[in-house]
């Protein structure tokens, strides 16, 4: 797939070819009950050598197997190589552990193709399956080959992606994150992650979701081996979910400070709750 970028200035034929800014990260369980984070999250990153510019750029969306209905517009945006821009989407406004920080931008109106106004908080991202793009304008494309498109991601069950097969699914806990660069094949460039929501800072805008706090204050035996999960304080509504986010245990202990998990099988898990009234998460493996 052809990638064309909009540039400000002067800019070299070397910077062109090597400059690209690419979907990097995508979170779809926001709001959630039980998820890690409060909003649906895309974050955008310059995976090239040099600066690069999109100008009159547009987030299009589409359900896993629909057309392109919506979108939303993006301000100028001018990255450095690295440099990610975080994009705050919509909540289901059940759940989520923690908000996102800061993010460069709040998604609060956004355009259907059909010219029918769609004013709300975000997007609601298709938690399992759907179709985001990056496109150089408001356009609306049809697919991941159309001209302005820069990058296309198709994930879980949808009808369209870029390579030989889509992304995989995201989960309440899990989103889905770039790992290889760009060879315009979903299925190889993304892989099943912990959200890190980062903002044009550079500063991880959401805590560690593995560790909000230290995490010699929260639990002392991230190898469980005694059947017991041991915790080094006071701790309320826990909850232990699945890699996949399936939650398979929840308890509210006011004095105790272990937790029996003998009918858990073995394998990693995610402990969630709350120490001072503040949101805490950690990895376990279960022996």
């Amino acid at each position: 797939m052809k990638k064309v970028f909009t540039f400000i200035g002067l800019v070299s034929i070397v910077a062109f070819f090597n400059a690209q800014i690419v979907i990097n990260e995508i979170y779809t369980g926001g709001g959630i009950l039980g998820a890690a984070i409060t909003n649906d999250f895309i974050e955008l990153k310059n995976i090239g050598s040099s600066t690069s510019t999109l100008n009159g750029a547009t987030i299009q969306y589409a359900s896993s197997s629909g057309s392109f209905t919506q979108y939303n517009t993006l301000p100028n945006i001018t990255l450095a190589p690295g440099q990610t821009y975080l994009i705050q989407q919509g909540s289901e406004g059940l759940g989520g552990l923690i908000n996102l920080l800061n993010p460069n931008l709040i998604v609060a109106v956004f355009l259907n193709f059909d010219g029918s106004p769609s004013v709300g908080v975000g997007i609601g991202l298709a938690l399992t399956s759907g179709k985001v793009a990056l496109a150089s304008n408001s356009t609306q494309i049809t697919g991941p080959t159309s001209s302005n498109v820069l990058d296309f991601v198709g994930y879980g069950l949808a009808n369209q992606y870029e390579g030989a097969g889509s992304a995989p699914s995201p989960t309440i806990l899990n989103s889905i994150t770039r790992t290889i660069g760009d060879t315009n094949n979903n299925n190889v460039d993304f892989t099943i992650s912990l959200p890190t929501p980062q903002s044009t800072s550079g500063v991880l805008a959401v805590n560690d979701v593995r560790d909000l706090f230290q995490k010699s204050i929260f639990i002392k035996n991230s190898l469980v081996k005694n059947e017991e999960i041991i915790f080094a304080t006071e701790v309320r509504d826990i909850k232990v979910y699945t890699l996949s986010g399936q939650l398979v245990k929840s308890a509210s202990l006011k004095n105790g400070f272990s937790l029996n998990v003998s009918e858990l099988q073995k394998g990693n898990y995610i402990v969630t709750g709350f120490v001072d009234n503040k949101p805490v998460s950690q990895t376990i493996l279960k022996d």
